[in-house]
Order: structure tokens, then sequence, then C-alpha cells
């Protein structure tokens, strides 16, 4: 009489995980750019653009 086989592992079926990472790389991509947005609409964001566009075009010899 033969031996009863044990049944083979199979894998978990990960189908979603795609899913689930798209939509956190999504959230977290959306909240930097809010977090962006506020830092450059602002009075520290006017100044840091200024200051990068001046230096800039003093590198270039322009400004």
């Amino acid at each position: 009489m033969p031996l009863p086989t044990r049944p083979t592992r199979r894998s978990r079926d990960e189908r979603g995980i795609t899913t689930a990472e798209y939509a956190v790389g999504t959230a977290a991509g959306a909240g930097l750019a809010g977090l962006l947005y506020q830092l450059l609409t602002g009075g520290f964001g006017n100044t840091m653009l200024k200051t990068l566009f001046e230096h800039v075009l003093g590198l270039l010899g322009i400004g």
C-alpha cells in the first residue's frame, strides 16, 4: 500500500498587493506635492526661489 503524500504548499495569491502599493505610493506623492505647494507659495518659497535664480544667473554670468 503506497504512503499518503503530503500536499505541497502553494504560494499565496498576492494579486491585490500591487494595487495596495500603488494606492500607498499615490497617497504619499499627493502628500509630498501638497507640502511642496505650501512651502513654495509662502514667503519662504518666494525668497528661496529668488535666491536660487539669482545664484544660477550669477553662475551663468548673466545676472
